[in-house]
């Protein structure tokens, strides 16, 4: 019975996968209504939306100023977190968010798999050559993500802030300088200090619709399987070559054994999101998200799963939770 309830918790993890901050177009007018959207699923598609409690930290910069941003800015529209504000003074701005931590038990099997299917090969490799593979694992997880975007022409260095996030990508250039063909370097830093040797996936929306593929073609491949690997150098920093216009991502999972009573792992998930080419106009990108769903649902190649699922999910964990307990009296 314990593994089915370890099944389960592993299930609710695997439904949330990363975290991202995306703008419909990063090139905002000045002091102008603006939204920005959390996804927690995948780079294409949000599998549910975030709950206030959950997050430790929200802010805007811009201009060299750092604004908390309150909580009740946030709504849901679908399985979509919704930041609305004002774009404030042109200049390149900085969004981000981190969560507070939660703990997950996992079987061994559900730890491996999640560790193949997230693209967190160091750790499986780890397991491998220890004879590890059948142990079973409590995890401490957070997130911590960011999103550069351009309000009017002028270019201002907020790109360059660091949040003080337990771990964040900083950029060691505008992006809103770039052109395909260059080569984008950022710095991947883990409390404050360079990470080396750290995997980081790099990818783009130009991925998920090069090919028209079906679901079917798709269900049983990975996470990362449209995101190029790369890795750290010893200052941290990680080299992105820039392939085609439109939105831009790294995303990296760092996760290290952890000593605190009662857990075996902490990890700690970091993604940057920025965009390339000529600005498009509000109205190019103005739709409904149900519109939103259904067109990134068309090109959706990950594991991502519908809400419902995720919440029948919960439904079932809270049933055998009462038999347990009903059984233990």
């Amino acid at each position: 019975m314990k593994k089915i309830i370890l099944s389960l918790a592993a299930f609710m993890l695997f439904c949330s996968h990363d975290m991202f901050l995306k703008l419909d177009t990063y090139h905002l007018s000045p002091n102008a209504p603006a939204e920005i959207e959390l996804y927690n699923g995948t780079f294409e598609k949000s599998d549910n939306t975030i709950a206030r409690s959950r997050m430790n930290d929200v802010s805007l910069v811009g201009n060299g100023e750092r604004v908390q941003v309150d909580t009740i800015q946030w709504t849901e529209e679908g399985d979509v977190t919704v930041l609305k504000f004002v774009s404030g003074d042109a200049g390149t701005w900085v969004a981000g968010v981190s969560t507070n931590p939660r703990n997950i038990e996992m079987t061994a099997e559900d730890f491996n798999d999640y560790l193949e299917h997230d693209g967190v090969l160091d750790m499986l490799e780890w397991r491998k050559q220890n004879n590890t593979l059948g142990e079973d694992a409590i995890e401490k997880y957070s997130k911590h993500v960011k999103t550069i975007f351009q309000v009017g022409d002028k270019k201002t260095e907020d790109w360059q802030t660091i949040l003080g996030y337990p771990i964040e990508f900083v950029p060691l250039s505008n992006p809103y300088d770039l052109e395909v063909g260059d080569d984008f370097k950022v710095r991947l830093m883990r409390n404050g200090q360079a990470l080396p040797n750290q995997i980081v996936y790099a990818g783009s929306d130009a991925h998920s619709h090069d090919d028209e593929h079906s679901h079917e073609d798709h269900d049983d491949e990975d996470h990362h399987h449209d995101a190029t690997l790369l890795r750290t150098n010893d200052d941290g920093v990680v080299t992105m070559e820039i392939a085609n216009e439109g939105q831009q991502y790294l995303r990296s999972i760092h996760l290290e054994h952890s000593e605190e009573e009662g857990l075996t792992h902490e990890s700690n998930w970091a993604t940057l999101t920025f965009t390339v080419g000529q600005a498009h106009s509000q109205s190019d990108h103005s739709h409904s998200h149900d519109d939103h769903d259904h067109s990134h649902g068309d090109h959706d190649h990950s594991h991502g799963l519908p809400s419902f699922v995720y919440w029948i999910g919960g439904l079932l964990l809270l049933v055998v939770l009462f038999y347990l307990f009903r059984r233990n009296r």
